[in-house]
């Protein structure tokens, strides 16, 4: 048979262990707690404990142990309990995290709680759970500007600021292609999702070449 570790307790400590087992205003469960530690210290095994005070065996053998890493002070707080184990395992989170970051659903341009839940074969409040912890946001999008032109801050300048002070008297027009038209391709490569950035795309693209008359003009 298993022998537990002996308990050999100090006067003083013997002293405020039974002054907490009698104590009528001490939690139940410190009370019982120390009655535990007494009884070890007087040679009693777990089991024969266990019996005496109508517990586990298990539960003598832990304040038993709290008490001699901790002396008193261990007894006086619940043992820390394990969590819930997690319905998602991290291999599935990782997997979402990389289709989330490197892949686009069919026919969508990026990955909603439905379409990814209904992929992984979890939640749409798991897939926003996971998103949000690793500060993932598929529905946003920046765009950016790169140019080669030396140049381009000043005529971004003047352009910027005619909108802001034009001549006086003057009519400004702004023309664009027709607006119908889907920008497919870009002028530069995007920067793909990540935590803490969206995902980005160049500002400009390929022009089409078509023109429309404007709507004033059309019969």
């Amino acid at each position: 048979m298993r022998v537990a570790q002996p308990i050999v307790l100090a006067a003083d400590v013997r002293r405020k262990l039974e002054q907490q087992a009698r104590g009528r205003s001490t939690a139940a469960r410190v009370v019982l707690r120390g009655r535990i530690v007494l009884l070890a210290a007087d040679g009693s095994q777990n089991k024969q404990i266990a019996a005496t005070l109508k517990v586990a065996p298990r539960m003598v053998a832990l304040w038993r142990e709290r008490f001699l890493e901790q002396g008193i002070a261990g007894l006086l707080k619940d043992a820390p309990r394990p969590g819930r184990t997690p319905s998602i395992t991290t291999e599935v989170t990782a997997t979402l995290i990389a289709k989330t970051t490197q892949s686009t659903p069919a026919n969508a341009t990026q990955w909603s709680t439905r379409t990814m839940a209904r992929e992984m074969g979890v939640s749409k409040a798991s897939v926003s759970r996971i998103w949000r912890a690793n500060g993932l946001k598929p529905h946003r999008l920046d765009s950016f500007k790169v140019s080669n032109d030396p140049l381009f801050a000043d005529k971004l300048e003047a352009i910027v600021g005619l909108y802001l002070n034009p001549p006086e008297h003057a009519l400004v027009l702004s023309v664009d292609e027709k607006s119908q038209i889907q920008a497919l391709d870009r002028t530069q490569p995007g920067l793909p999702l990540k935590k803490g950035r969206c995902q980005t795309m160049t500002h400009d693209y390929p022009p089409r070449r078509t023109t429309a008359r404007p709507p004033c003009l059309r019969r």
